[in-house]
């Protein structure tokens, strides 16, 4: 089973979407194994997005996701990282899918509602980088037991 991070920034928790969003995650089969609500300082925010540092809208960015409260989460699935990108949908929500988390609640590029690891060796640093390991809970789900490869 893989495991991805997944951050509700904070245009979800300010427009009230965090609970739809999570059970759009839920609803795919993916399993919750971490979560808590923090603000994340600048310093974090700057190790977390370092590799946008260089990038036109990095400080939009940093300013934007330290501006109020996010919810942080680790997820576990089958393909966890793919399927999750998938329901995110493009950076960009008038590029993003209708039926995607962006395509349904982002407005625009910097307010787009959520970020998600790209890539194994990111999710591990990410989750890392936002969770202790005794914040992680392993436990066994209903599809751990049905998704075992044979």
């Amino acid at each position: 089973m893989e495991k991805s991070f997944v951050m509700l920034k904070p245009d979800a928790i300010q427009r009230k979407v965090a609970g739809k969003v999570i059970s759009r995650l839920e609803d795919k089969g993916l399993s919750l194994i971490a979560m808590k609500m923090i603000h994340i300082s600048k310093n974090l925010a700057y190790e977390h997005y370092e590799i946008h540092k260089d990038k036109p809208f990095f400080d939009t960015l940093i300013k934007f996701v330290t501006s109020s409260p996010v919810i942080v989460s680790a997820w576990k699935g089958k393909n966890a990282i793919k399927i999750i990108r998938n329901l995110v949908g493009s950076t960009n929500p008038q590029d993003a899918t209708p039926g995607s988390i962006r395509g349904d609640f982002a407005l625009d590029t910097t307010y787009n509602i959520i970020h998600a690891s790209d890539a194994t060796e990111t999710a591990k640093k990410e989750i890392a980088l936002f969770f202790n390991e005794d914040e992680i809970f392993n436990y066994t789900h209903s599809l751990d037991v049905w998704l075992k490869p044979e």
